[in-house]
């Protein structure tokens, strides 16, 4: 399935500070086969028609991940920069999270600091939940603020229909706009607190 941004708002890293939170939904495996841009797609859709947030579609398989401080993907670093928020769309492998999602979240760091993350996970039984726990104290060691409730989509593979639809009870929307509540709330607020204050105790 596409993962092309062509009916969602797409964040301008040269917008002001005022406005719509800017979020970058990340697509979390970069595995031959994942189903990961079926899932953060369905979860953009989602926020399609909100006039408080603007979408930027992530895919770490377009960027360079090769370890090394010296290889930084500039462009992946400039739209992580330009985010006021983040939601990371994870599956779980070996009760926890993809390691090409842990390199590019340590190829970073001020990048992630004093910003919400939330966290859309996809697994079996567990919904990769595991996952989640895991990431949420990645993100607290990087300043980041993980946000309290997420989307958990248990056995995904029986959710979505050929097209990427979820066929659902409405539970998996709901709670994507509970997170995305969240998310503008503390985008909102820590926008305002960067701004107002130097982030030198960050570093």
């Amino acid at each position: 399935m596409s993962t092309s941004t062509s009916t969602i708002r797409t964040a301008d890293p040269d917008d002001g500070r005022a406005g719509p939170i800017r979020t970058a939904v990340i697509i979390g495996s970069v595995r031959t086969g994942r189903f990961g841009p079926t899932v953060a797609r369905w979860f953009a859709e989602e926020l399609h028609g909100r006039d408080d947030v603007v979408v930027d579609l992530v895919d770490l398989a377009e960027a360079d991940l090769s370890p090394g401080l010296d290889r930084t993907d500039e462009n992946l670093r400039r739209r992580l920069g330009a985010a006021d928020a983040f939601v990371v769309v994870t599956p779980e492998y070996n009760h926890s999270y993809p390691a090409g999602l842990k390199s590019a979240i340590d190829a970073f760091h001020t990048e992630w600091a004093a910003k919400p993350v939330g966290f859309v996970s996809y697994g079996g039984l567990s919904g990769g939940i595991r996952a989640v726990e895991h990431l949420r104290t990645v993100f607290v060691e990087l300043h980041a603020v993980p946000v309290r409730d997420g989307v958990s989509l248990h056995e995904f593979w029986a959710l979505f229909d050929a097209d990427g639809n979820l066929a659902d009870d409405g539970a998996a929307a709901t709670a994507a706009h509970v997170l995305t509540d969240q998310l503008v709330w503390w985008g909102h607020t820590l926008r305002a607190a960067r701004a107002a204050r130097e982030m030198s105790s960050f570093g």
